[in-house]
This record gives structure tokens, sequence and C-alpha cells, in this order.
């Protein structure tokens, strides 16, 4: 079901600056803030005392179905850890499932630490071990994948209980249709645990679970945040001012007096020129008079982060025992990667104890970065939003430098579920007795709005489901197109806009969710008969039967590639260059030097596009989107497959290593799925297995042992 987004005002400027007044930054503070910063400290120690809700959570899920909604950081992992422990004790098997492999890799290291290594495995695409083990932790993916075969095979999932962590994914606009798909086939004797940020309509989502599950959802919702937080305003000059006033009898925010004068000032001073970035060594050392670090700094793209740091090259006032525990962890850690060793920031990382952190990284190098700053080693980090989700990143400080956020697409303001997820790694339980959440005054930050948000009630999750021609060929493995109705009736977008309906009553009703859904899959259906993947009697071809495994972007073009004998079968490089072409997503220059391009694949090239233009073409004129295949990632693969060094590879791919890394991990996701047709391409499935080979290597896979 596709909802229309929000609609936002556009960018605008919450400081208009007519001149330029820039001012030196020194430390300082209001003295209002005296004796917040007084209760700035570890906590006592303590034995564990689990939280009311985490206790009603436990209970809960032994008699039925439920959903922990509650702040970043309030502790919903030791509910998974009890519950799993229930089954485990009791000689069940448990599937933990999340939507980021590297948050599977760190739950698997610390399930193998609770229940004995031999006793979890993991499966994440890039891993497969002991995939037999009782307690299985792995991507959201990989569980829907193995519903579908469970469901063609006729048999029951092999797990007793399921946790569904991040389990907000489910309003993701990209994944969450796969968090649908696991809510509505998972059998109803198998418990479901769901975890979530604070979401504003989980009711709604626990009443849906109810209603196609035919079991109770119990609701555990827990507002209250670990560990306080305090907002403040870093004044251009370098005070710290409280951002809100204390909550009257109102109890809304309302912007402090030295915030209001600041943004009512005619000529307001600033921290940096247009254009250019705030001092943050400056700002730093703001922050460590007062011991607000350490700090993740919160800004729009990737280029300012690495910008940032080179700006805190005063950040050195740190004493010689912690610089000295900081170089021994990062060469233990750099010895289990060494190509994280050249990278530029480490200079930076290792004498400033600063990093950036995003999506442009390698995998190995956040990795590296998440171990230093949870283990209290950094003084700060630069990151853009994608670092709030689903990571465990803590500090003591977390800074806004914009009020609006980049979505791939457009700036948008800042909802209140990403706000809240941002301000849930200011303040670390068990190590902070109080966090803060930092708003910088620049060119983008909306202080009204960034008040508004520090009370607001978090978002609410809406139905992303939609139909593709992998869903279609995987429910006809075991389901006629009536049951399919059926299972489509009992979307969370069908219950949304049922919903919707009855609080409107009355007048003229627009389709329903399961119309719309229902049209899509006749249409696909339609799409599939025509072209020999489902025969009249609406069952699959031997085609559709072995089509349904390639559970990818492009299944289609894919499976009719190899119909059609267009795909390589013998050389393992091409084969990994072409099919890096399917998972490219991005408009790219394909104007590559001559001397960087193999005849052999650029021939294999042509032959496929060529080949697969006519159907292509008629995808498309039914309405089906068909992403353009481009040379240059196929280029790029094919040269790395072929053993070239990867600063050269990452040059012929003209884009960040953290882009370049995730394509070769969705190639190999990709052909992983040609490797499972062996019994009908037994010839392509090898060629398959020794390109995952080639290309899965330091530094795109790399994992740290603690």
């Amino acid at each position: 079901m596709t909802y229309s987004p929000r609609k936002y005002p556009p960018r605008s400027k919450t400081v208009a600056h007519r001149k330029t007044r820039l001012v030196s930054i020194r430390p300082g503070a209001d003295s209002r803030l005296k004796k917040v910063f007084a209760t700035i400290g570890r906590p006592a120690p303590r034995p564990f005392q689990p939280d009311p809700f985490q206790l009603e959570a436990v209970a809960a899920v032994g008699r039925s179905d439920c959903l922990v909604s509650a702040p970043t950081g309030a502790g919903k992992t030791w509910i998974a850890v009890q519950t799993i422990r229930q089954r485990f004790d009791a000689g069940g098997r448990s599937w933990y499932a999340s939507p980021l492999k590297a948050l599977s890799n760190a739950k698997y290291g610390e399930f193998r630490e609770i229940f004995g290594r031999e006793q979890v495995g993991i499966l994440t695409g890039d891993r497969k071990e002991n995939p037999e083990a009782a307690v299985i932790v792995g991507t959201t993916e990989i569980l829907r994948n193995q519903l579908y075969d469970a469901m063609h095979r006729g048999e029951d999932l092999t797990t007793d209980f399921v946790v569904l962590d991040e389990a907000h994914f489910l309003g993701d606009p990209d994944r969450g249709v796969v968090w649908e798909e696991v809510m509505i086939y998972l059998p109803v004797r198998i418990p479901l645990l769901l975890l979530s940020a604070t979401i504003g309509n989980a009711d709604q989502i626990a009443g849906w679970l109810t209603a196609i599950r035919g079991r109770p959802c119990r609701v555990v919702a827990e507002n209250q945040r670990p560990v306080p937080l305090y907002p403040l305003l870093l004044h251009p000059s370098g005070t710290l001012y409280p951002l809100l006033v204390p909550a009257g009898p109102s109890k809304k925010n309302v912007l402090h007096k030295k915030v209001r004068d600041f943004i009512g000032s005619q000529h307001p001073p600033q921290l940096a020129a247009p254009g250019k970035l705030p001092p943050f060594g400056d700002m730093l050392r703001v922050l460590r008079k007062f011991r607000l670090l350490p700090a993740i700094f919160f800004l729009k793209s990737r280029a300012d982060c690495d910008n940032a740091v080179d700006l805190c090259r005063q950040n050195q006032n740190r004493s010689p025992e912690r610089q000295e525990r900081l170089s021994r962890r990062i060469a233990v850690l750099v010895a289990q990667s060494p190509h994280v060793a050249g990278h530029r920031q480490m200079r930076a990382l290792e004498h400033l104890a600063v990093a950036a952190h995003h999506s442009g990284q390698l995998p190995s190098w956040k990795i590296l970065v998440e171990t230093l700053m949870l283990e209290g080693l950094l003084d700060a980090v630069f990151a853009t939003s994608t670092v709030a989700a689903g990571v465990n990143f803590p500090a003591r400080t977390v800074a806004f430098l914009n009020s609006d956020r980049f979505n791939g697409t457009e700036f948008l303001p800042l909802t209140a579920t990403e706000f809240h997820q941002m301000t849930g790694r200011a303040g670390r339980r068990g190590m902070d007795q109080i966090g803060f959440a930092l708003a910088v005054p620049t060119k983008f930050m909306d202080l009204r709005y960034i008040a508004r948000l520090i009370g607001a009630a978090p978002s609410p999750v809406l139905s992303q489901i939609k139909i593709n021609f992998s869903m279609v060929l995987n429910l006809l493995l075991s389901h006629s197109p009536g049951q399919i109705e059926e299972l489509l009736q009992k979307s969370f977008g069908a219950y949304q806009q049922a919903q919707a309906r009855g609080r409107k009553g009355g007048g003229r009703q627009a389709p329903t969710g399961t119309a719309v859904l229902w049209q899509a899959f006749l249409q696909h259906l339609d799409f599939l008969k025509t072209h020999g993947y489902v025969d009249a009697a609406d069952a699959l071809t031997a085609d559709g039967l072995w089509a349904s495994q390639l559970r990818v972007d492009q299944p289609l073009l894919i499976a009719e590639g190899f119909r059609d004998a267009l795909f390589p079968e013998s050389d393992a490089s091409i084969l990994a260059g072409i099919i890096a072409a399917f998972v490219n997503e991005r408009e790219v220059d394909d104007r590559i030097p001559k001397e960087a391009i193999s005849k052999q694949l650029l021939s294999s090239f042509l032959k496929v596009k060529r080949g697969l233009r006519p159907f292509a073409r008629d995808m498309q004129d039914h309405g089906f989107v068909v992403n353009p295949l481009f040379f240059r990632p196929a280029v790029a693969i094919y040269a790395w497959a072929k053993g070239q060094p990867w600063d050269q590879v990452v040059s012929l791919a003209a884009i960040e290593e953290g882009n370049l890394a995730m394509l070769i991990l969705r190639t190999a996701d990709n052909l992983r799925h040609i490797r499972s047709l062996g019994r009908v391409f037994p010839a392509a499935a090898d060629t398959a297995g020794s390109a995952i080979d080639l290309i899965l290597r330091d530094p795109v896979v790399t994992f740290y042992d603690s």
C-alpha cells in the first residue's frame, strides 16, 4: 500500500544573515546550568535491576505476542535475551532478526557469550555459520526467505520463537514490505516479539497482528528515557545556554529568553562564514571544559562529516593513559583488517580521537569507529543520520547542526521519530546520569522546530507493502491466486485503509487497500503468464519454479537472461561484472578509458543489454520499472574480481568506497541466488560460486573479534 508522503515546507533559513559577524569562541555557560552540570557523572554501581516494563514484556511473551515500544537505549535487548533464554532452557529454538548486517554481527557476538559459541548461528548472506543452532541471528530478508521455502515445502518453520528487532522498519519505504511479509506469513504457533523505538501507533500495529494471527498481541510501552535528556544551545560566542525554560502548567516547551533573543537579533553572530563548517576543534574545547564529551555531531552530508575531522586539530588535550589505551586498541582491531591502517582519517582517529562515520565508508572502518566509541575511547564522531538507526553508538552529547535531513532525494524536516532516535544516543545507560542534546545554530537550523520535536509524540508507522515479481513467484509456489488474495487482505496496509474509511464514514469510498494490492498482483500475474513463467491454470511453469529462487531486485530480467543464454557461464569475473550492472541503481557516467575496458567483458555486456532490450521494453510498456544497465559498475566489479588493487577499483568505479563495498555485497547476494540454480544451470551456478569467492575479501568483508 502506497501512502502520500507528508508535505513539508521548503527548506528555510532560520537565521537570516545580512552580514557575516564572526566572534571568537570562548568556553562559557549560563549560570542556570551550574546545577545541571553538577549532575554529570557515572552512576554509582549497583546490581542490575530490570525496569518494570522489561519484566512486563517478558511475562507477556509467555501468554501472547508482544510489541515493545521504548526509547533507544532503554534495554530492549535484555527482554530479547530473557525470552530467548526461556525457549533455550526448554530445548526450543529462536530466531532473532535485525535490519542490518552490522547489527546482526554484533548480536551474534553478544549472544555467543551468553548462550555459548556452539549454540548460536548467524545467517546474513555474507555469513552462514552454524545454521542448525538453537539461536539464530540474521537479517529479516533471510527469515522471510526461509518462510517462503517452508510454505513451498509444506513444512513449518524450524523455530519456536521469533524476535523482530527494530520493528519500526515496518514503515521503511524500501524494506518495510519484508517486515510486513514476515508478520503475515509467520505460523501462528510461533510467538512473536517485536522490539521497536517509540512509535505513535503501537496499538494499531498490535490490533492488526491480533486480527490476522488470531492470538492477542500485547503492547508494552515505555516513554521514560533511561537517562534524562537536557537540551542546550551553543551560542556562537562559545557560551552554553539552556534551550528551553522549565515546563510550566501548559507542559509546552518554551524557548529560553536568551535563545529567543538570539533568534530575534537582526545581525546575530555566526559560528562560520557562509558555506563554511564551524570550528569543530573550538567547539570540542567548549564541550570538554564542561565534561560534555564524548559527542556525536549529526551533519547533513558525508563530505561535511569528512571535512569536520580536519577541523579538529586542536583536540589534543587528552590524558597520556587514555591516549595509550586508544592506540593499543586500534592496533588490535587494525590487525584484523589491515586495509583500514591506510585510511586517510587514521591519524585523526589515533591522535585526535575523532572520526567520521557514514555510508560512504567501508564496513570495516565503520565497525572500527563504532567499537572505539562504544568503549569510550573517542571524543567525537561526525555522522549522518543513518548512524541513529540500529547501531549501538552511545555518547554523552548529541549535537544537531540542521533541523532537517537529506533522504536521498530532498531535504525534509526531521520527524519526531528520527529526532528521538538521534537523541536516544545521548546519555549512556550505566555510564551517564544525564545526556545532552546540543543545538548548534547554522543556516538550516530551526530552533523553534527543534523545541517542538523535543516534546513531540513519535510518528506513526505506515504500511509500505507493495507487489513485486519475486513476491508473486514465491507465493505461487504454495498458494493459489484466491489464497494469495486472502493473504493480501491480511496486510497492514489494508488494515490501515479500512480503519481510515471507518473514521471517515459515508460518502464516496476510495478503493480498499486489498483492492489496490489485488490489482497489482493480477497485473504481475498476467505478465508472468504472457512470458511463460505461469501457466493458464495459475501454476508456476518449470521456468517459474527456478525463477522463484531469484529473490533479487530484478528477478525477471535475470531469469530472462538465463532463458535466452545471454549470461556467461564459464568466466566468474565476467559474470560478477555483468550481475553488478543489474544491482546498480545509480545513474553513472559510462565514459571509461579504453585501456580499462576488457573486450571480453564489453562483448558480454552488449550481448546481455541488446538481448534483453525487447523484454525490458515490454516490461516498461506494461507499467513496470526497469533500471537501465550501465557499464561502469560492470567494469569496476570485473576489475576487483580480477585482483586489481582496491584503490584502483575505487577510482575506476568513481564512487565512494563504502558505496563500492555495498555494490560488491549486493552483487554477491545476487550471485548466491544464481548459485542456487544448480539443477537447472549447473555451469552458471558453479561459476557464480567462484565469483562470490573472488569478490568477497578484505576490505569488503571483515568481522572483528572482540
